[in-house]
């Protein structure tokens, strides 16, 4: 890996249906057995705020595999547009459309079937008029230029072998001026080639954490100018695989905010 993007010694399919299938089994069954922590006890000690929570479908929240809070660095307004990168059951996305008011709109992107059923019925039943949600990939979204005030995304990039892409995306959907604000795993030192080129680490958000200086000058090389960047310390990876690449390599969580010049 260098700045300039990521490689994969894996099918990027292989990736996308293991992916797929992992983030169907959390909408559908968000109390099975995962290799990350999921739920309202996470998102609150992440970080977010308990009375908004309390104002967003249950359900959403009970699929939530969110890996930080970023809210406070997005600073989203009434009337903004938001778009969520890999918006999953909606949890960030129905926080935002409190936010942005009936002035504002978000704008859900999600590849997974399961999950976007999930959210759109949630929307649907609770009302939630200034919210949409699209199938699509985080690398090629189907809006047009200059569309978002903010880009929100959480715990969704590692899981593309083509950051780079995503960054560039995200710059484009920005105003000028407009602000990233995302959470992620990244890591402290370069993971050896045995875990990243496994499909089965990446899909559980270990394989693909990016070095984090490397992460940081994909996000520079796409036309944003980092402003802040925060560990997520009570973020707590639960898998054995992940707690020894968390100790090994410094896998970790933190979240950040980017403008767009």
């Amino acid at each position: 890996m260098n700045s300039a993007t990521t490689t994969t010694a894996f099918d990027p399919r292989e990736l996308e249906s293991k992916v797929q299938d992992m983030y169907r089994d959390v909408a559908r069954d968000p109390t099975g057995d995962f290799h990350f922590e999921m739920g309202r006890a996470l998102a609150e000690r992440l970080g977010y705020d308990p009375a908004e929570l309390d104002r967003i479908p249950a359900e959403a929240i009970d699929s939530f595999a969110g890996v930080g809070h970023f809210f406070h660095l997005a600073a989203v307004k009434p009337g903004e547009t938001v778009i969520d990168l890999g918006s999953g059951s909606g949890m960030d996305a129905f926080i935002a459309a409190f936010k942005v008011g009936e002035g504002g709109r978000v704008i859900g992107v999600d590849m997974t079937d399961a999950q976007l059923e999930k959210a759109e019925k949630l929307r649907k039943d609770a009302g939630f008029g200034n919210v949409t949600f699209e199938k699509g990939y985080i690398e090629e979204v189907s809006q047009p230029n200059g569309t978002a005030d903010v880009v929100i995304s959480n715990g969704v990039v590692n899981l593309s072998p083509t950051k780079d892409r995503v960054f560039r995306e995200a710059a484009r959907l920005l105003k000028p001026g407009g602000r990233f604000a995302i959470s992620d795993i990244v890591t402290e030192t370069q993971l050896p080639d045995t875990i990243v080129g496994n499909s089965t680490l990446w899909a559980a958000c270990i394989g693909g954490a990016a070095q984090q200086e490397n992460y940081r000058s994909m996000i520079e090389a796409a036309g944003m100018r980092m402003e802040t960047v925060e560990d997520n310390t009570s973020y707590r990876f639960i898998s054995e695989n992940a707690q020894g690449a968390s100790r090994k390599f410094g896998v970790k969580s933190v979240s950040l905010l980017a403008i767009k010049r």
